[in-house]
């Protein structure tokens, strides 16, 4: 069953229901949905247990302490949402509702739907628009929801709802971080997710739940970028989407296994790409603590990458993320500038290529791939020639990080090979020499067992 809505109308007998929240609204834009809200004048638990029963579900109660109670359909191609009124009747109820467009009620039984406050309107005319003051006042959230949903629509957002929204931003920091990080991840995951970003900013909400993003605004850079630090980040994350969408013309022969690579799953809702986003969104984010100027003038950001993994891991912390993507982005941080400073010593050396291989793992495709994102999003002189010249390296670093992680790269021999050959060897040193010989290997210095262990006889003779 694709569709529980037959069912349950066949359920709900006298008790009055109505189709509300974002089905009506998707489903006038001809959107496709996976995701019901019905709201009920009455108890939700008897009929959400005969809906599981008859469409093969999952029923359970929500913990949100307004009596929802939820139906998921057993290969969860869908999910329904039972929802007590809120209030004595459905008018009450689509008054105390956020936007508009999510205050329409289709009658289950049929019927002309209700549409108290216009968002039939509002959808025709693409635009979000509160349905009162107090929505933003009953729950902050809605200030990060209002970019949220305009983002995701590609709607314009009504000025006097922008103007309310903004005054009531500040009431973000009581919301739960939980909270906060999802509206967040699903802009992020949005292929707007710029404009959301800017949405976000211009509602007042980046100052409350990223501050150390808003401290980004008018930092200055050297003469290599065109804009401060972030409208450069927002260049980033754009050019970053871009690559997951288009990656040919920039990655040329590895465009279709990066494009795989970043669709995988990565945790929760995220897939590998939408972690790269978070990466771009927070790559150069302690540039404000570092910025230095030299005695010729000559704008510096030294250390930047070090110090701006340990801000976003704290900030990505602070929003209850999970320690996976913390993590991924902090290492993505970290790493951002490695590929860059290798572009001065090309050719490189197959040692090279292990050296940042290995420094950057496990995420050496998603940090090649940002770097590209990095250097097409920075427009000030050279700029040509600089990327150029990075796109060069990158294809070719892509191409050796494809093949790591297909195959990660190992010894020749192992570790008991080593005791036999060398004797008795402390476990540090079995370990030192082990690593020397995968490196050997990689870069073509040793073929077979025969001539690791002789090297392996010469490293460890030198180290005593």
């Amino acid at each position: 069953m694709s569709d529980p809505l037959p069912a349950l109308r066949l359920l709900v007998g006298s008790t009055a229901a109505w189709l509300v929240g974002g089905a009506p609204r998707d489903r006038s834009l001809g959107r496709a949905t996976a995701d019901f809200d019905v709201a009920i004048d009455g108890d939700p638990k008897p009929l959400a247990r005969a809906l599981a029963r008859e469409a093969d579900g999952h029923p359970f109660r929500l913990s949100d302490g307004f009596g929802v109670w939820r139906v998921v359909a057993h290969d969860h191609t869908w999910q329904l949402d039972l929802i007590p009124l809120a209030g004595e009747t459905i008018e009450h109820d689509l008054a105390q509702r956020d936007f508009t467009i999510n205050a329409i009620a289709e009658p289950l039984a049929g019927g002309v739907p209700m549409d108290p406050f216009g968002g039939l309107e509002d959808l025709r005319a693409r635009r979000l628009r509160m349905v009162s003051a107090e929505a933003f006042e009953r729950d902050p959230l809605r200030v990060m929801r209002l970019a949220r949903i305009a983002c995701e629509l590609g709607f314009s957002v009504d000025p006097e709802t922008a103007r309310v929204a903004r005054a009531y931003a500040p009431g973000l920091a009581r919301v739960a971080p939980e909270r906060v990080f999802y509206e967040l991840m699903r802009i992020i995951r949005c292929d707007r997710a710029p404009e959301g970003v800017a949405l976000l900013d211009l509602g007042g909400a980046i100052d409350v739940v990223l501050p150390e993003l808003a401290q980004l605004r008018g930092v200055e850079q050297n003469r290599f970028h065109h804009l401060d630090v972030y409208g450069h980040t927002l260049a980033v994350l754009e050019a970053a989407i871009e690559l997951e969408r288009d990656p040919g013309a920039a990655l040329g022969e590895h465009a279709n296994a990066v494009r795989t690579a970043l669709a995988q799953p990565f945790a929760h809702e995220l897939s590998r790409g939408d972690a790269l986003r978070f990466g771009a969104l927070f790559h150069d984010i302690a540039k404000p603590q570092t910025r230095g100027v030299t005695d010729r003038g000559r704008v510096t950001f030294i250390g930047h990458d070090v110090a701006g993994a340990d801000i976003a891991e704290g900030a990505l912390r602070r929003l209850r993320a999970s320690e996976r993507l913390i993590e991924h982005v902090g290492a993505l941080a970290r790493n951002h500038l490695r590929l860059g400073f290798l572009v001065h010593s090309m050719p490189l050396s197959r040692r090279q290529i292990y050296r940042y291989l290995l420094d950057t793992n496990p995420v050496q495709i998603d940090v090649t791939v940002l770097s590209v994102a990095d250097r097409l999003a920075t427009r000030g002189d050279n700029a040509d020639a600089a990327i150029a010249l990075h796109l060069e390296l990158a294809r070719q670093l892509l191409g050796e990080a494809l093949a790591w992680e297909d195959r990660p790269p190992r010894p020749p021999v192992g570790g008991n090979e080593l005791v036999r050959a060398l004797g008795g060897l402390p476990g540090p040193e079995i370990g030192r020499l082990l690593a020397e010989l995968q490196e050997a290997s990689f870069a073509g210095e040793v073929n077979g067992p025969d001539e690791a262990l002789a090297l392996a006889r010469e490293l460890h003779a030198g180290s005593g």
